[in-house]
């Protein structure tokens, strides 16, 4: 508990405090320049390619290689479009773990305030009755 303890007190919290909307803009702004991005033409299948007039092997093997490499970008752009989806949201609940984590700050702040003063209203009220 006390290397947990550690570890959060060598946090800057004041710097993740203040990158924190940096890093959601951030976010927002890649999944608006990736989702923007029109989707990829689907690839030709090998029966809509016209027939060969030379009948070559390498033609239709680069024609095929073609049409997988189509196939592998139209998945990459997929897998991209997810991927970017997934920052925005873990930059959208990191910013709202900073803000709460924030004001639980704040909030711990008052309640040693309002603590040290009660402790300070006990023991004098203690020092009086003693005294009498």
């Amino acid at each position: 508990m006390a290397f947990w303890l550690a570890l959060l007190k060598g946090v800057p919290w004041a710097g993740v405090i203040s990158t924190a909307p940096l890093v959601a803009d951030g976010a927002k702004q890649l999944w608006k320049a990736v989702s923007r991005q029109p989707p990829l033409p689907e690839p030709l299948s090998e029966q809509a390619h016209s027939p060969h007039t030379t009948g070559s092997t390498a033609i239709e093997t680069l024609s095929a290689r073609v049409v997988s490499l189509e196939t592998n970008v139209n998945n990459l752009h997929a897998q991209m479009l997810k991927s970017s989806e997934l920052i925005k949201v873990l930059a959208d609940q990191n910013a709202l773990l900073i803000n709460r984590v924030e004001t639980n700050r704040v909030r711990m702040l008052w309640l040693i305030g309002i603590f040290t003063v009660t402790l300070i209203a006990a023991l004098v009220g203690l020092a009086i009755v003693i005294i009498r």
